[in-house]
């Protein structure tokens, strides 16, 4: 079982999270921890492997908690769950080792997706040896392999399921109008599913540029080796 360390101020939204953690197969809520003073004594006395820690808590931020862990020797995986929506702090979480980032306010779906895609990193991890790249980039890609993010509000699954099948079953790089006349949408509608997708790491930009003008702007589906095929999907 993966003993799980919840850290929230706020202790109904704390329960909520540890049931459904406690929904899903392989996780064990180890403790519940509502500021940064008790997550760091909770995780000196408790042995868990991943933390799910806010980033407002009322003594410390969350990020502030994760540098004090380390500096302790703790090893625990983190994943923040928070509102914290600011480009730096997703920077310094990336920096500072989480392994993914969660918005709140989230589903139960969205929440399981995460944690079955951590079960199955450390099923990859636990394999030991050495690597070649295709497993470096299978190790690297594991986080994703899970299934899609969920999409903030206003937006269709249908609609960006049909923006990856355009990227994947391309020769190479493709402009926000090739993506539009392949899925069948406006270029604004494809421009602006690329940059959601590219804002949460699953597409790749890069920059062609010409004799005159502006560089145009190139998209690229960044997956691995263990993305799943496409399949159908249901518009929200």
């Amino acid at each position: 079982m993966i003993q799980v360390l919840i850290v929230d101020d706020d202790v109904r939204v704390a329960r909520i999270n540890a049931a459904y953690v406690a929904k899903v197969a392989g996780f064990r809520v180890a403790a519940q921890a509502h500021s940064a003073a008790q997550a760091l004594a909770v995780a000196e006395e408790v042995p868990v492997d991943l933390i799910l820690l806010d980033h407002h808590l009322p003594d410390r931020n969350g990020l502030a908690v994760v540098r004090e862990l380390r500096r302790l020797g703790h090893r625990a995986d983190v994943i923040m769950v928070t509102a914290a929506r600011d480009v730096a702090t997703v920077r310094d979480a990336m920096r500072h080792g989480a392994l993914q980032y969660l918005v709140k306010p989230f589903t139960y779906a969205g929440l399981r997706s995460k944690l079955t895609a951590y079960a199955a990193l450390r099923r990859t991890l636990d394999g030991g040896g050495e690597a070649e790249q295709a497993e470096v980039d299978r190790i690297f890609g594991a986080l994703w392999a899970a299934g899609e993010p969920e999409l903030p509000k206003g937006h269709s699954p249908t609609t960006a399921g049909l923006v990856r099948r355009a990227l994947r079953e391309a020769d190479g790089p493709l402009s926000a109008q090739e993506v539009a006349e392949s899925a069948g949408m406006s270029r604004q509608t494809a421009q602006r599913y690329l940059k959601l997708l590219e804002r949460t790491g699953r597409v790749r930009l890069t920059l062609r540029y010409g004799e005159t003008g502006r560089p145009e702007h190139r998209y690229a589906w960044s997956q691995g080796p263990s993305d799943a095929p496409d399949g159908p999907q249901e518009a929200s």
